[in-house]
């Protein structure tokens, strides 16, 4: 390999800034699941309608969901180290008007500009690793690290949510954002500044095209997930769908789009995009319906549900970090093709096992190869993309991240209610499980007992079957990866060069 091409390795500086980024996006991710243990408290001390106890949950997944292909698009325009720190001061602010709301609406305010801050950190804070790092192998490494913690924020959420109010007041779970944020604004300043030349203005249409493509394909997907017979969620969704048409129409005509659809004409840049949404669907199904398997049917509390679920998050997070290294040896395709077929196998073990120790050994096993795709994914995204447009496609990939989570909650929560439906018989047993506890509750127990004893098969039944889909989109991933990302070479290595293994 020729050492007059190869570019700069990273040094010290380069890795503090990664690990002010990595701590800002595991932030970024506890904040969207730590109030999952939180909410009868702040329900108790603010009394906020059923209407407004959604809106504190939702808004902000809304608000990073609907902003972030603006935000990309904004960064590269004002610069990304910029429009970060905007976000981290903005962030730390919103998290302490949170933490000491005194009224429901305080409360959505707040969470709402958490998610428009946080929709500024993300796509900002992925191009900067891109920035940083531009040896192959150390940006491979360094995205692994930035997915590690945006894979295991997430889960973690509960279990800090769930320490924090063992000892302080439910506004602890949001008062944790101020020192990060702080510390981010502090160290702001070894990170490298990087803009787009005469990127031209903003198309303010675009942008309200753009949400109201996100936010209600987003919202109608969720109610899907509640309520599969709705038509308004239907609706919804038709009409952010419809606008969808129109903004990438409108984007074609624009001299400056705000999206960039000739990303889209890169095959890595596509196929990567697609098998990371895809893969994301999977999780955010089985994540709804482990979730309450735990509660439900283990009869484990809040805190120790997530406390196991933890273990298939270390899983994500280990194998997030071993996949740049198999990479550097072995081509993408194959490590992110093997990672999902044994995937698919963990889930799959999950379908023919029965018990607890089952469930979670092939949950992990599931979840271990699917750490590739977003390790990996990230990388080729991003990586395929041209460097004045990295704020753009690292919005694109964690919008991607974002839409398959909302999918797989509502397409699998709608598979299972139907199973759930068809193996009950009992007008009691209601439409989920949760229904069929509440109503046993009210009942004798020589009553009770035989109605959970069917609701609790009955939603085994119905993991069963989404464990079961899961395996077969993970095994069909690994086909598409293997077919389209085989040109793709390890990384770090150029033709010629000794360094295959």
């Amino acid at each position: 390999m020729s050492t007059l091409t190869s570019p700069p390795r990273a040094g010290a500086r380069a890795w503090l800034g990664l690990s002010v980024l990595a701590l800002a996006t595991l932030l970024l991710a506890v904040d969207n699941t730590v109030l999952v243990l939180a909410l009868p408290h702040l329900a108790a001390d603010l009394r906020p309608s059923a209407v407004e106890l959604l809106w504190i949950t939702d808004a902000y997944g809304f608000m990073i969901a609907g902003f972030m292909i603006t935000m990309g698009s904004l960064g590269d325009r004002i610069g990304r180290r910029r429009l970060l720190l905007i976000g981290s001061a903005a962030f730390g602010v919103a998290s302490a008007l949170a933490a000491y709301s005194v009224t429901t609406e305080m409360l959505i305010a707040a969470r709402v500009l958490l998610g428009v801050a946080g929709a500024m950190l993300g796509p900002s804070a992925l191009a900067l690793v891109t920035t940083l790092f531009t040896d192959a192998r150390q940006r491979a490494m360094a995205i692994g690290v930035f997915t590690a913690c945006f894979m295991g924020g997430a889960a973690l959420g509960p279990v800090i949510g769930g320490m924090l109010l063992e000892t302080f007041w439910w506004g602890s779970v949001f008062l944790m954002g101020v020192p990060v944020m702080a510390l981010v604004l502090a160290v702001g300043a070894v990170l490298p500044e990087e803009r787009v030349r005469e990127p031209g203005r903003i198309d303010l249409v675009s942008v309200l095209m753009s949400l109201a493509t996100v936010l209600p394909v987003v919202y109608g997907l969720k109610e899907l997930a509640k309520d599969p017979a709705r038509p308004v969620a239907y609706l919804v969704l038709a009409a952010g769908v419809a606008v969808g048409i129109a903004f990438v129409r409108r984007q074609r005509r624009l001299t400056h789009p705000l999206l960039d659809l000739s990303l889209f004409a890169e095959r890595s840049f596509t196929a990567a995009l697609s098998v990371l949404l895809l893969t994301m669907l999977t999780q955010g199904g089985l994540y709804l319906f482990v979730g309450q398997y735990l509660q439900l049917v283990e009869s484990l509390t809040p805190m120790a549900a997530g406390l196991w679920m933890a273990i298939p998050a270390t899983a994500l997070v280990a194998g997030s970090l071993m996949a740049p290294a198999l990479a550097r040896r072995y081509r993408p395709a194959s490590v992110v093709g093997l990672g999902l077929a044994g995937s698919a196998a963990g889930f799959a073990l999950v379908v023919a096992g029965d018990g607890f120790a089952t469930l979670l050994a092939g949950l992990t096993i599931g979840f271990l190869g699917t750490a590739p795709v977003g390790a990996l994914g990230l990388g080729l995204i991003v990586g395929a993309a041209p460097a004045r447009q990295a704020g753009s496609a690292s919005a694109l990939a964690e919008s991607g991240g974002e839409l398959g989570v909302a999918l797989g909650i509502a397409l699998f929560g709608s598979v299972g209610t139907a199973v759930y439906a068809s193996r009950t018989t009992s007008p009691q047993a209601g439409d989920s499980l949760s229904d069929a506890v509440t109503a046993a509750a009210t009942m004798p127990a020589d009553v009770a007992g035989p109605l959970l004893a069917q609701a609790r098969a009955a939603f085994t039944g119905s993991l069963a079957t989404v464990a079961g889909l899961s395996a077969a989109i993970a095994l069909g991933l690994a086909v598409v990866s293997f077919a389209l990302l085989r040109h793709l070479r390890p990384i770090g290595h150029e033709p010629g060069g000794d360094d295959l293994g």
